[in-house]
């Protein structure tokens, strides 16, 4: 094993009492908390099975300004809760409201048990539970585990010289390993950043070192900031990155078995408190981290660009968005876009506003298994700002009026409002009912109101040109959707179904029922880009 991974405190072990790890370790004065915490789960006020409905994901910088800074807050969030409710949402992910040296995206995290001050306080953060457990809306928050700031006070001690206390909380060596010679390459760069204190790494880049989580009092910290949260209420954490948790050298950096252990060990951490849920972000092998041994919940990565291609009428990715829930855990976690400009742009860009192509995405993975997430501004059509870098076109301030009052009483915002938001924004979308935002709560009321969408069993999916269709069962609930992505009238034919029995249309509102016959088959016709779903 390379040198940069060793550390002096072999004896510990991690059965010690946290206590002890870091008395043994010498940190008890640390700049900042890093004191051992014990659970105290004080239980949950979220109806069982909460986690099976539709999420938002929320980026708080971005939703709503209370205080006329321009910025989005907790206070902005919390006054938008009866928006989300009504929308049907059951759930919050929150990205990064951690502290961090960016104070946009927040994954380069400067305190692990403190809210980034633009958003908030403490007292606002309890206020946004109570106030979403009241409305039966779990909250989520992004949790960064594989690295730190270059701006946390940790991390700055570590780099002051080679003896300092923290230096094995990060991993270093001597000098910076040559690419050449030993292979280092992530995604084209050499993740060493040399130093005149020798070199350290960062899987994303300088402004991000990894934390060393071969470390004993590194992993106890990190349970202990867990903790923290959960203690306050919170309903469980995305987990940022799972599969970079631990590289051990230039071949084998990616989804190691340790990695994997580990976040199996921090997801039983999580669930020992009553109904709380975990996600995990695995770039790499996302259907092993949603195993129940793993993470439990993993995003569905790829399957996002599937759909989109499926709702532009692509026989094949119809096909693979039929086949994918044969053999993917039922418990993926699912999109069409999200923070990420990898995982595509806004829905409105990849479908060039086509509505009629845009509901039909939505409604394959709102209705198929998984766990929905809908990031914030899907549900009304906002498009992505051009002209700006990176992720930015995807994180604007969210479109509630067609100019920035809607986000912040003083006409002020941190970056540019949406192009469309003229037509495409919350006011205008609630008042037609033909809207994105209305179609969006049609489906959300079928998943909450048939347990079959939300957590049946997947049988019968079947492509047939350019039509879907797949049954979701649970118990004595039989349930059938069907899915019309071509510009014409489509005959399809279902099998599998229930012998000699009529089930009733759930959507469109009154359609006729369709029956089955002694084989169980029917024959259905589904008019241009439509969908219907039957239900017993």
């Amino acid at each position: 094993m390379n040198m940069y991974f060793s550390y002096k405190y072999k004896t510990l072990k991690v059965s010690l009492s946290a206590a002890l790890l870091l008395s043994q370790a010498g940190l008890s004065a640390a700049p900042v908390d890093i004191r051992p915490i014990t659970a105290r789960d004080t239980g949950s006020r979220l109806a069982p099975g909460w986690q099976q409905g539709a999420f938002m994901e929320i980026f708080v910088r971005g939703y709503a300004d209370s205080n006329g800074d321009g910025i989005g807050d907790l206070r902005g969030l919390i006054s938008k809760l009866d928006y989300l409710k009504e929308l049907g949402v059951k759930g919050l992910w929150l990205m990064p409201i951690t502290a961090s040296s960016d104070h946009d995206h927040g994954y380069a995290t400067t305190d692990f048990r403190a809210l980034e001050p633009d958003y908030g306080g403490m007292a606002d953060l309890d206020e946004l539970l109570k106030q979403a457990h009241r409305r039966g809306i779990g909250v989520i928050m992004d949790y960064v585990v594989n690295h730190s700031s270059k701006s946390h006070p940790l991390f700055e001690l570590a780099a002051s010289s080679p003896g300092n206390t923290y230096r094995d909380w990060f991993v270093w060596q001597g000098p910076a390993p040559n690419p050449a010679i030993e292979g280092w390459d992530i995604w084209g760069k050499n993740p060493w950043t040399s130093t005149a204190n020798g070199a350290y790494f960062g899987t994303f880049g300088p402004h991000m070192p990894d934390f060393n989580l071969k470390h004993p009092a590194v992993r106890e910290y990190h349970r202990s900031s867990l903790r923290f949260w959960l203690n306050r209420g919170l309903d469980g954490f995305r987990l940022d990155a799972v599969p970079h948790l631990i590289e051990n050298d230039a071949v084998r950096w990616n989804d190691q078995p340790e990695s994997r252990a580990l976040t199996n060990e921090l997801r039983r951490l999580i669930t020992a408190y009553k109904r709380r849920h975990v996600v995990c972000e695995a770039t790499a092998n996302p259907t092993v981290y949603a195993a129940p041994d793993v993470c439990g919940s993993a995003f569905a990565f790829g399957h996002e660009q599937r759909i989109i291609k499926a709702a532009q009428g692509d026989g094949e990715a119809i096909k693979a968005v039929a086949d994918y829930f044969n053999t993917a855990p039922l418990t993926m976690a699912t999109m069409l876009s999200n923070h990420d400009i990898f995982a595509g742009e806004r829905v409105w860009d990849q479908l060039q506003g086509d509505l009629a192509r845009y509901k039909l995405a939505a409604a394959t993975y709102l209705l198929q298994p998984g766990t929905p997430f809908i990031y914030y501004g899907e549900e009304i059509g906002m498009a992505g700002v051009k002209g700006l870098a990176g992720d930015e076109p995807l994180r604007t301030p969210m479109s509630w009026t067609s100019d920035l009052s809607g986000f912040s009483a003083s006409g002020k915002a941190f970056r540019p409002l949406s192009p469309n938001a003229t037509s495409q924004n919350a006011k205008a979308q609630a008042a037609d009912p033909d809207s994105i935002l209305n179609f969006y709560k049609v489906m959300l009321k079928l998943r909450n109101g048939l347990p079959a969408i939300a957590r049946g069993d997947y049988r019968a999916a079947r492509a047939e040109g350019q039509t879907l269709s797949f049954q979701r069962v649970l118990g004595r609930q039989h349930c059938l959707v069907a899915i019309n992505y071509a510009a014409e009238t489509q005959r399809l034919g279902v099998e599998q179904l229930p012998e000699r029995t009529r089930l009733l249309a759930a959507h469109p509102p009154g359609a006729a029922a369709l029956l089955s016959n002694g084989q169980g088959r029917a024959q259905i016709a589904l008019p241009a880009q439509s969908l219907a779903v039957y239900c017993r």
